[in-house]
């Protein structure tokens, strides 16, 4: 029985209108009333957005996909008086606003500075912001992981296993939404390829006051912009990446506008020797490299019609890290991830109230896994894909103080899985257990929505307010009606908002060897001894109590409470160290905890951020789905009652980084990171982990305690422009990661997850060329 958990383990394993984001259509005009071109500078502090777009001859300039919030608008234009002004966003349907300039004599009659905009006064809900000079001057990150570094320096997320990202103690149920389409499956480097962080121009993390629009994953949301603005000309930019374990890569994006046309597109290639995060800290065989091309083109139609299309392919290759013992015999485990999505929006304005969008996607993704004849205990072999087909369709109606907004959505998957096995090592196994194994399905996965939700500025009050319905039919038929409700009161005289939200939420099971996990053909391994349960959806209450509070003009506070309840609580069984992987479920979950965010708001020569996070989470028996064989089955039938930790539990966890502009090209920026380490149930021998492991890992696992010992890493930033003209920026940032030389385990083997360990020092070094 001692190989039996393994190797069940093993079989089972355009236009885009996002939800709180609006468009602005500004013209520029003259003293004299005629339109000119010039360059307006947008700020919004609260949500770190800062960029200077250009007007066309006309003065006229569309700003699309902005947050909600107050928006500082600047225009320095010689032989005119510098004008500003403030306007707020706060409604998806585009806003005309007119800025006329006056000449010098003339003061302007309007001032607003940007830390007026720190604060948004409507923000009903738990919402962090990642704009695009957060994105620019981010720590260089390994090749597949950038994107999900970028969300677990926010409050409430954390890693486990190979950069899976983890929102506030939810297991596999985040969700990416990506030029306005959700992608729900999980898009960690092991499992799916990696849209980079170059590719993004700015991220709305949701962990709470989720809109009715949203569903399915719902343990965290995180809105991911690609598009930028339209420009008049060709624009684009070129970056180049090279550091330790032999990484290296490049990027490279243009875009060009010509009358009502935009046509852009972008590759990027990436390469390492340190993809996944590696069981034992020799970092054997975990070699990866990545690809990816897009292609968008926008035609506005008319100027109540705009449509557009996007292409995208990203692929990656990769091998599976070994255990020293898998090292010794000669084992070379490898995966790949290729992936094609087109999208298509259509976007109508009936009139200055009234939007209706239209969006579609196809999507084809396959993922591989194989073995050489030297794998150990066993040779695997997977070929899953599925094939997707999404609709939506919306439309919104602002009326007085209510912006009212009604849609649809169908998401049609279609399974295929592959799965074998050959044993190359019998005396590790039951001798009843077969040589050889394998397994051949395909199933629809169909979902469908509805939803209708309200958006009210009641004064100094704002309500969200939503229902939504959704429908699930894999393996079982199950539909619920979700209602969730966000509420905030901005207090101006003290610039708190303080805010409260409900979110009834119905999460669909990963489908990730679903069908394998559920077929008939897995009592072959063990006839006599096995559990096999229908994932049902999970569905759950969240709830959270929050306030933001700036103090000095220069400081923003985010602190918040949360609890989450929820039944058919959603866990995944593994292979040890690999990434095949099936869901699995217990009765149910409790998971509550604090957060708080410090934004520094370019207070003299510095800015940065500080978060906190505490956190504790339990489930509790039975199990209610998933395979279960062998002792793992009885196990699994004689624990009825009692709880246990999440494999989340992490209590503690820090993470900040503070920037010094030494002078106006030069700074310097330093990071902190602080774990206190996730739980972990280990029924073996410490002599095996010594074998499989090594000493460096036991030293850094408590087993008393059953958690990992708490890790402390610094990180260390320097960036220069080495270029800056009107047309043409070239910057340079280095980059030192882990400072302190942690060996940093995240994971340590048990019974439901394998080791990972984080990366050892390591250092980066980027160029970057905007044009």
């Amino acid at each position: 029985m001692k190989r039996l958990a393994a190797l069940l383990l093993a079989l089972a394993s355009p236009l885009f209108c996002q939800t709180n984001t609006g468009e602005l259509r500004l013209k520029v005009l003259d003293a004299s009333g005629a339109g000119i071109n010039a360059a307006i500078q947008i700020t919004s502090e609260a949500n770190h957005y800062r960029n200077t777009l250009a007007t066309d001859e006309q003065g006229n300039l569309d700003v699309q996909r902005l947050p909600f919030g107050i928006y500082q608008l600047e225009i320095a234009r010689p032989g005119f008086a510098v004008f500003t002004d403030a306007i707020e966003v706060r409604t998806t349907i585009p806003t005309d606003h007119i800025l006329q300039l006056k000449v010098a004599a003339v003061s302007s009659t309007i001032t607003v500075t940007a830390d007026e905009t720190l604060i948004n006064p409507d923000e009903a809900g738990s919402v962090n912001q990642i704009g695009s000079e957060m994105i620019r001057t981010r720590l260089s990150s390994l090749p597949g992981r950038s994107l999900q570094d970028l969300v677990n320096t926010q409050p409430g997320w954390l890693y486990e296993g190979n950069a899976v990202l983890h929102p506030r103690g939810s297991e596999y149920q985040t969700q990416f939404v990506v030029d306005g389409i959700p992608l729900t499956d999980n898009r960690s480097p092991s499992f799916g390829p990696e849209i980079g962080a170059d590719d993004v121009q700015s991220m709305s993390i949701y962990t709470a006051g989720f809109p009715a629009e949203y569903g399915r994953k719902m343990g965290g949301v995180v809105e991911v912009n690609t598009v930028q603005d339209p420009q008049p000309g060709f624009h684009g930019q070129v970056v180049l990446f090279g550091g330790s374990f032999n990484s290296a890569g490049a990027y490279a994006q243009g875009q060009y506008t010509w009358g009502k046309n935009t046509l852009g597109g972008s590759a990027s290639g990436d390469m390492t020797d340190h993809y996944l995060n590696p069981v034992v800290p020799q970092n054997f065989t975990n070699t990866g490299t990545l690809g990816s091309f897009a292609v968008r083109y926008e035609r506005e139609l008319t100027p109540r019609d705009r449509l557009s299309f996007l292409v995208r392919h990203e692929l990656s290759r990769y091998e599976i890290p070994n255990e020293m013992v898998q090292q010794a015999a000669g084992q070379r485990q490898t995966a790949d991830n290729i992936e094609t999505m087109g999208i298509v929006s259509y976007q109508h304005v009936f009139s200055p109230n009234v939007l209706a969008d239209f969006r579609g996607m196809v999507r084809d993704n396959a993922n591989d896994f194989g073995s050489n004849e030297d794998s150990t205990p066993l040779l695997i072999f997977q070929h899953n894909r599925f094939r997707e087909g999404y609709f939506k369709g919306s439309v919104t109606v602002n009326h007085g103080r209510h912006e009212w907004k009604v849609g649809v959505e169908s998401d049609n998957t279609f399974l295929h899985e592959n799965f074998s096995y050959v044993i190359t090592d019998q005396d590790e196994f039951d001798p009843e257990m077969p040589p050889t194994f394998a397994f051949t399905g395909s199933r629809p996965d169909l979902e469908q929505s509805a939803y209708v939700q309200d958006l009210m500025h009641l004064g100094k009050w704002t309500v969200n307010a939503g229902l939504r319905w959704d429908h699930y039919q894999l393996l079982v038929n199950r539909q619920a009606f979700s209602p969730r409700i966000a509420v905030a009161r901005f207090f101006p005289s003290a610039d708190v908002v303080v805010h409260a939200a409900y979110d009834r939420v119905f999460q669909t099971p990963s489908f990730e060897n679903i069908l394998l996990s559920s077929s008939t053909a897995v009592e072959s391994l063990d006839p006599d001894n096995f559990l096999r349960l229908p994932v049902l959806p999970s569905q759950g209450n969240y709830y959270e109590l929050g306030v933001a509070k700036v103090f000095l003009r220069k400081l923003r506070l985010d602190a918040n409470m949360f609890r989450r309840d929820a039944n058919n609580y959603a866990d995944d069984d593994q292979i040890d160290n690999s990434t095949i992987s099936f869901p699995i479920a217990f009765r149910k979950s409790v998971i509550y905890g604090a957060e708080a965010k410090v934004d520094v708001l370019n207070w003299g020569r510095f800015s940065g951020y500080l978060t906190y996070s505490y956190s504790v989470g339990n489930a509790w028996f039975p199990v209610t789905g998933g395979l279960f064989l062998g002792q793992d089955a009885s196990d699994a039938e004689a624990n009825l009652t009692g709880h246990f930790p999440v494999s989340q539990d992490q209590r503690n966890t820090v993470r900040g980084r503070l920037r010094y502009q030494a002078t106006p090209r030069l700074w310097f920026a330093g990071g902190i990171q602080y774990d206190s380490g996730l739980p972990f149930e280990f029924d073996g021998d410490p002599a095996e982990v010594l074998a499989q492991y090594g000493q460096q890992v036991l030293d850094r696992v408590n087993f008393a305690r059953g958690r990992i010992d708490p890790s402390f890493l610094l990180s260390a930033s320097m960036g220069v422009d080495v270029y800056k003209s009107d047309r043409v920026r070239v910057q340079f940032q280095a980059d030192g990661r882990n400072l302190t030389n942690v060996l940093n385990v995240i994971d340590f083997g048990g019974l439901f997850s394998g080791n990972a360990i984080g990366p050892s020092r390591s250092f980066a070094l980027r160029l970057t060329t905007s044009f």
